[in-house]
């Protein structure tokens, strides 16, 4: 018994024992691997480092790099003020030796400040305000929002055509506050990048007293700028004449059309080369006038381009217009209106693409899609909205000329009946047809509005019209000869077609007289309305020359004999005759 006893407290002294080891082991492993976390968690907030700048003196007060943003404006300050010296500490020169840093870290503080004033328009208040550089994001849709960061990018730089990016990263050395410094690859870029935006000859040779800042530039940039736009005015002038001069000695025709319609787009051009020279090559001023030249010498570039290829489409569109069509009306065949209508079509397509690619190169150049890409996204429903309501009516506009020109309810050159007047289709465009009224004038009709009006095509086959003539004539007149004559005098037109479907009938009588209805067959309705003129001309000559007794006239039957019942006058008593009271009538 005493032995059982005795096994039963030994097993139970045995499981106690794995309880504690087990409870060890587990306190053991946590704390290990809470170690681990805060290790990884202190290497994405910051670089550890054993030293920083071992070669320069303790940073003065004066030198703040807590925050990135403090650190910039505090190194701008200092360079401002030439304290050199100073701005090296916002340096992380470990990639020089320490026995070089003393002498080289203000160097390349001076270099450097030379850079960011001229290389890019650098926006100190968006760079971040907190020590780990967190993004904030109230919204949440920034996949980075809250999340601490060691470095972030505070240029980029192109020379020599390769790119160096310049970035601030958090150091920390030992237990001591983490610090922003610029890092050593963007250190090591500045010299490079100093040969590019550093000082030009003209610069250099510009006193010290207009060195000086007034404002957010300097006092010799206030001075040079007028200058600059003055002398490239003239540069722009002076292309816009000699163009204007070749364009006068080319031979008349589609070259001296295109050489005067290009005059304003390539003296454009040319003065944003020349200004790009200018600041390449002779005077470098600060960032936010380099980043606004820039910007406007792309969008000029971009614009003058694509201006003298939609010019150069135009003359092309010109010269075959005159080759193939000719005057644009609905005499020519209906292949070569279609072929006009297609020309107009492919130009506004041509217009579409050249627009959307100049867009795009122009926002990729002024890199706004870096910039603003986020907000863009954030307010993309807002902006489609806007534009939906805003631009209602120019797509809907556009929309509507696609349609037409896939459709082709109507062409170039045919001839319509628009709300009650005759009118050559002259040009489908964008946002409105053109119209040329039969008086010559110019009809602007909006293209929604054209499309959701009934108007009548005498084109959609062919331009051939009938047409109808009314003669009203005494009951005496002779038929047959007025059919003749119509006949003749039909056949002398040359837009009257088909004669063998010429016809002259009775289509009416009346106490007094008779309607005559001429028919014709016209090759179009415009020519065919001059015809239907020269013929009813023709026809009334013949009647008042040679036959008067034609006119109508009033009858006053005083007599049972009389040219109404069929009687010749010869037939009649002369005393009836002469009292049968006929007159002409009024």
């Amino acid at each position: 018994m005493a032995h059982l006893i005795g096994k039963a407290r030994m097993k139970t002294t045995g499981s106690w024992l794995l309880w504690l080891m087990a409870a060890v082991a587990f306190t053991f492993s946590s704390l290990c691997v809470a170690q681990s976390q805060g290790s990884e968690s202190e290497e994405r907030q910051w670089f550890s480092v054993d030293s920083l700048n071992a070669g320069l003196d303790e940073p003065p007060e004066a030198v703040k790099r807590l925050t990135p943003r403090e650190a910039i404006r505090s190194f701008l300050d200092l360079t401002e003020k030439g304290e050199f010296a100073a701005a090296a500490h916002v340096l992380n020169l470990s990639n020089l030796p320490p026995a070089e840093q003393q002498e080289r870290g203000p160097q390349l503080a001076r270099q450097l400040s030379e850079v960011l004033r001229r290389g890019e328009w650098l926006n100190i208040s968006s760079l971040s305000g907190r020590q780990d550089a967190a993004i904030e994001d109230p919204a949440g849709q920034h996949p980075q929002a809250g999340e601490p960061r060691r470095n972030i990018e505070l240029a980029s730089l192109t020379a020599n055509g390769e790119a160096y990016d310049i970035r601030l990263g958090r150091y920390r050395v030992g237990d001591e506050e983490p610090v922003w410094l610029i890092m050593p690859d963007g250190v090591s870029s500045i010299p490079v990048l100093y040969e590019k935006y550093g000082p030009s000859l003209l610069e250099e040779r510009i006193p010290e007293r207009f060195k000086a800042t007034f404002g957010p530039l300097r006092i010799w940039e206030w001075m040079a700028i007028p200058v600059v736009l003055v002398a490239i005015g003239l540069v722009g002038w002076g292309v816009y004449g000699l163009v204007g001069l070749v364009a006068s000695w080319l031979p008349s025709g589609s070259p001296t059309i295109f050489a005067g319609r290009i005059r304003g787009p390539m003296a454009l051009i040319v003065m944003s080369l020349v200004t790009q020279a200018l600041l390449d090559y002779v005077v470098s001023f600060s960032a936010v006038v380099t980043t606004t030249f820039r910007m406007f010498l792309i969008a000029i570039l971009a614009w003058g381009a694509g201006t003298i290829a939609l010019r150069l489409v135009d003359t092309i569109m010109l010269r075959m217009m005159r080759r193939l069509v000719g005057q644009i009306d609905d005499t020519k065949p209906k292949d070569e209106r279609k072929l006009l209508t297609s020309l107009y079509a492919l130009r506004r397509v041509i217009i579409l693409i050249m627009v959307t690619a100049v867009s795009v190169y122009v926002l990729a150049q002024i890199q706004i899609f870096e910039s603003l890409g986020m907000s863009l996204l954030a307010s993309a429903s807002v902006l489609t909205v806007l534009v939906g309501i805003a631009g209602q009516a120019v797509l809907s506009n556009i929309l509507s000329s696609f349609q037409v020109s896939l459709a082709k309810p109507i062409r170039i050159g045919d001839l319509v009946m628009f709300e009650g007047q005759w009118c050559y289709v002259e040009g489908i465009f964008y946002t409105f047809i053109r119209l040329r009224v039969w008086n010559e004038r110019r009809l602007i009709v909006p293209v929604t509005y054209f499309v959701s009006k009934p108007f009548e095509n005498f084109s959609v086959k062919n331009a051939k019209e009938y047409r109808s003539l009314d003669m009203t004539l005494h009951l005496s007149a002779d038929i047959p000869c007025i059919r003749e004559k119509f006949i003749e005098f039909a056949k002398q037109e040359d837009s009257i077609i088909e004669h063998h479907k010429l016809l002259c009938q009775v289509t009416g009588q009346t106490g007094t007289a008779l309607t005559i209805t001429c028919y014709l067959m016209t090759t179009d309705p415009m020519s065919g309305w001059t015809a239907e003129m020269n013929v009813r001309e023709k026809l009334l000559a013949f009647v008042r020359d040679n036959h008067p007794e034609w006119w109508p006239r009033e009858v006053v039957v005083i007599s049972h004999q009389d040219i109404a019942r069929g009687e010749s006058a010869g037939t009649r008593p002369e005393s009836e005759a002469d009292n049968s009271g006929e007159r002409p009538s009024e």
